[in-house]
Formats: C-alpha cells, sequence, structure tokens
C-alpha cells in the first residue's frame, strides 16, 4: 500500500449530540445514509454507524434501523460500515452486541476499558432551548454514569467479534485502555489485526493535546507493538489532531458525533464538509485518502460479501 495513504472516517451522527444542538445532525434512517454516502463521494472509505429515534432523535438500539442504514449504503458504494457496540448512556452488553451478532459487520467499535464518561457539561453549557424531553435528562445524567468494559466484559467481546469475522475498532479513551490491550493480547483473547481509535477529549479520559496524542503513540509501540491506528477528538481540536495523526502515519476520524462544527463558530451542515476539509488538508501534506478497498486491505477486512444486510 501507498505511503501516503490514510483512512478517513466519518462519524455520522453518535450518542453525544442531542437533537437540539444542530439543524444539521441526521436522525432518521435515510439521513444517516445519505450522510454516510456524501461522505463516502468526499472521501471517506469508512462511516461509523450510530442510529437515533426519528421521531425524537434519541438515541436507540434498535437493529432494524442499522439494518435500514447498512442496506442503504451497500445500495449505492462499497463503503465500509463500522457500527458501534456503545448504542447510548446505559446500554446492556447484550444491546450492545446485536449489532455484530445480527449484521457481521466488517468493523465494529470495541471501547477497550471502564470510564467516567461525563457529558453532563454539554447541558450547563447549552445557550438555546432542549426541544424534546430526553435531552438535557440524558446528559445531566452522565455525571454518575461509569461506562464499564470490564476485563469478562472484553473478553465476551473479544469472542463474539471473533466469531463473525468482525475487526474490533478498539475505542482507547485513556492510556490504561492502551495496557489493557497489551494485555489481552498476551494472553490470546486478542487476536491480530489490531486496530485502535483513540479518543481524545471525553470528560473522564485523556485529554486532546498534541503531547497526549505522541504519548499514547509511543506507549501502544512499546506495549503492543504492530497495530493500525486513528485519531478523533472532541470539539474545536478535531481538525488540528487529525492533521498531526496522518503527518504521523495515522488515520483519521471526523463527523457530527465528534465536533459540530466546521470552524471556530461555523455549524457544519453535513459530515461530508468535514470530511472535505480533511481530504484538504491531507493533499497539502501529498497525503491521499484511501478508497473502501486500500482500507480493507490495511486493516485486514474480510470484504462486503460477508456481512449481513
Amino acid at each position: 500500500m501507498a505511503s501516503n495513504k490514510y483512512i478517513i472516517t466519518a462519524a455520522i451522527t453518535g450518542a453525544v449530540h442531542t437533537t437540539s444542538m444542530s439543524p444539521f445532525l441526521p436522525i432518521t434512517p435515510e439521513q444517516i445514509a445519505d450522510e454516510a454516502v456524501a461522505s463516502y463521494e468526499a472521501g471517506a472509505a469508512v462511516a461509523h454507524i450510530h442510529v437515533r429515534d426519528p421521531q425524537t432523535g434519541a438515541p436507540s438500539r434498535e437493529v432494524t434501523y442499522y439494518k435500514e442504514v447498512a442496506q442503504s449504503v451497500k445500495a449505492k458504494c462499497d463503503m465500509i460500515l463500522c457500527m458501534t457496540t456503545g448504542a447510548g448512556i446505559g446500554a446492556t452488553v447484550e444491546e450492545r452486541l446485536r449489532s455484530v451478532i445480527d449484521l457481521s459487520p466488517e468493523l465494529a467499535t470495541f471501547s477497550y476499558g471502564s470510564m467516567n464518561f461525563g457529558l453532563y457539561p454539554m447541558a450547563e453549557g447549552f445557550k438555546g432551548e432542549f426541544k424534546f424531553d430526553w435531552e438535557e435528562p440524558y446528559l445531566r445524567n452522565t455525571e454518575s454514569f461509569v461506562f464499564e468494559n470490564s476485563f469478562a466484559m472484553l473478553k465476551e467481546f473479544n469472542r463474539i467479534f471473533a466469531e463473525h469475522q468482525t475487526v474490533g475498532e478498539l475505542e482507547i479513551y485513556d492510556t490504561g485502555m492502551i495496557y489493557n490491550v497489551a494485555f489481552m493480547k498476551k494472553r490470546g483473547d486478542l487476536k491480530d489485526p489490531i486496530y485502535m481509535q483513540w479518543v481524545l477529549g471525553i470528560l473522564g479520559g485523556i485529554g486532546a493535546t498534541f503531547e497526549n496524542l505522541q504519548f499514547m503513540y509511543s506507549t501502544a509501540r512499546n506495549l503492543v507493538g504492530d497495530f493500525n491506528w486513528s485519531v478523533c477528538a472532541g470539539g474545536r481540536l478535531q481538525m488540528p489532531l487529525c492533521t498531526l495523526a496522518m503527518n504521523m502515519g495515522g488515520n483519521v476520524r471526523v463527523g457530527l458525533e465528534d465536533s459540530l462544527l466546521l470552524s471556530k463558530g461555523v455549524l457544519a451542515k453535513s459530515n461530508a464538509e468535514q470530511v472535505e476539509k480533511i481530504a484538504r488538508i491531507g493533499r497539502e501534506f501529498d497525503l491521499e485518502p484511501a478508497t473502501p478497498e486500500e482500507a480493507r486491505a490495511i486493516l485486514g477486512l474480510k470484504g462486503l460479501d460477508k456481512v449481513n444486510w
């Protein structure tokens, strides 16, 4: 693979921002699928998929919505879909694994350790008016929320992912989770290929700084050995940290899940706008977005013909 290739992932809607925060946040399966395809056309090889209640925009665990999105995208392009196993605040392990068990995707997220996951300052800082009753309590209740991913849960997730030949996009929110990756790999519970998504800037995890990104990279190289990696960052440091990551040889994730902004004070009107921006920045450094087929080769994925949609 050409050394100037890097993978762009578009995180389409997520489960962090609420409906009232942006009129451009995709809500329905049709909107989510359309945003994924537009991101593909802008240069993204991967779309990270959450789904929402089509009426209220509340995060949903309904597998039929995931399948509707997936079938719609597949009908239009060969994009890689990375299904979430986060599935919103408070989901059970069974609910979180449904997207892998039922759909057998090529790629799915896999959070690699427990953490406090605080969104409640977003409620305190929101200047607008919440349109739906679920939004403010959803955010404020995270003050007491612990996102549990025990070692027993990691072992079970590893087993299910292996059964479905689904590569885990290991979500790494702090440096200790890199140690979890190394430990599970040494025990044989986690198999190659290893792909880590470093998520910086979530309250309860590591901060979104250049120093922290470089520290995580050196820690992972020392502990894990060979792996692929990507970076995303919440809020205003999304683009700067992604720019550093691709110049370090990594991959990047942008999208409305991570930031609602295109630039300071300017709401992104679509995920594709953010993809276009990071692709344009990459080309200034002679870097080119990987196609879905190139990304499949980089990540060792099983192929679109082996998914269940």
